[in-house]
């Protein structure tokens, strides 16, 4: 299979999304061996990401289970996608990543947000605020502090065996976080979670702005999305709808569930407020067959001059998952 493939690297990031009827411990399971098959695939990095007290998502402590993926490949960069550093403490998660980074050295990369809790219940039982994410900025400086020796939040203090280290680190951002990745010096994640034409935006506000550092002389980006892939473009727009739905069902009633069949979803009724926030959660995405998707990717990291690109899709057949993923390297030729 031949195409017009996107001049970028292409990544992985997995949430370890659960699936009705299978024990969370599946999921993560489903995790490293999607990792393995990634790897195989020709994909760059896999991340994993953090989520606290979510039902549809087992994927908690990410850089736990990054280090289950590390064990399970040889070749693939493995990180996350983030580490909500608002959720800890700096040092700590220094020293996880000094961890992680002794132990598959040349591997690791060390995604950081800024969100925080889901509920208040749970921000309360992390021991965070609201607006703990507006400390980012001083809590980034910090933790990068503890690799290079420099830090002074604490003096005397170090963090090993994470000092001396270096471990990419990279900032998950949108809108007016895209500013703090500039101003650290740090490459930038984002997605069009607000429209492409603000992603657009901070991405040139990025580049405008941004402040060579140690970590990086240049900026970077990496854009991410869903990109479905399948024989037919209404099979890769049937990919979507498990997703879709649950993030429609998180905004209508507060909890993010696990993903269920497409079928059954498609055969449901919908309140007017359901089946508007379900229509509005499948936009915005790539879902087509190999050769239109990959030229959709290739505008897409054309219009935005993206560095990579982190595939992100999820939906309940863990298969046709797979089969995606492989279509979708395959038609790049990086299979």
């Amino acid at each position: 299979m031949t195409s017009a493939a996107p001049m970028t690297r292409l990544s992985v990031l997995d949430r370890s999304r659960t699936r009705r009827g299978e024990e969370p411990a599946q999921a993560l399971r489903d995790t490293v061996a999607f990792a393995r098959e990634a790897e195989r695939l020709g994909y760059h990095r896999f991340w994993v990401s953090e989520h606290h007290g979510v039902p549809g998502v087992a994927g908690s402590a990410p850089t736990v289970l990054a280090a289950a993926v590390a064990a399970a490949t040889t070749r693939i960069r493995v990180g996350t996608g983030g580490v909500m550093l608002p959720n800890h403490q700096p040092m700590v998660v220094a020293e996880q990543f000094g961890v992680l980074a002794s132990l598959f050295p040349g591997r690791i990369d060390m995604g950081l947000g800024r969100s925080v809790g889901f509920t208040d219940g749970v921000r309360r039982a992390l021991g965070r605020e609201k607006d703990s994410a507006d400390d980012f900025g001083a809590q980034l400086a910090e933790l990068l502090g503890y690799f290079d020796g420099s830090q002074q939040a604490h003096p005397g203090v170090h963090a090993r065996p994470a000092e001396g280290l270096r471990v990419p680190a990279f900032v998950l951002a949108t809108g007016s976080g895209a500013d703090l990745a500039a101003d650290a010096g740090l490459p930038l994640v984002i997605a069009a979670v607000r429209g492409e034409e603000r992603m657009l935006a901070a991405i040139d506000r990025y580049r405008s702005r941004f402040r060579p550092s140690a970590q990086a002389a240049e900026p970077y980006v990496v854009v991410s999305g869903t990109v479905a892939v399948a024989g037919s473009a209404d099979r890769a727009r049937e990919l979507l709808v498990p997703e879709a739905w649950s993030g429609a069902y998180s905004r209508t009633h507060g909890e993010f569930p696990p993903l269920a069949p497409a079928a059954e979803i498609l055969a449901r009724p919908m309140s007017p407020r359901e089946q508007a926030a379900y229509e509005q959660s499948l936009k915005g995405h790539i879902a087509d067959t190999p050769e239109r998707a990959v030229a959709e990717l290739a505008a897409l990291v054309a219009r935005s001059g993206a560095d990579e690109f982190l595939v992100t899709t999820s939906t309940y057949d863990r298969a046709a998952l797979l089969d995606s993923y492989r279509l979708l390297a395959e038609a790049v030729g990086q299979a």
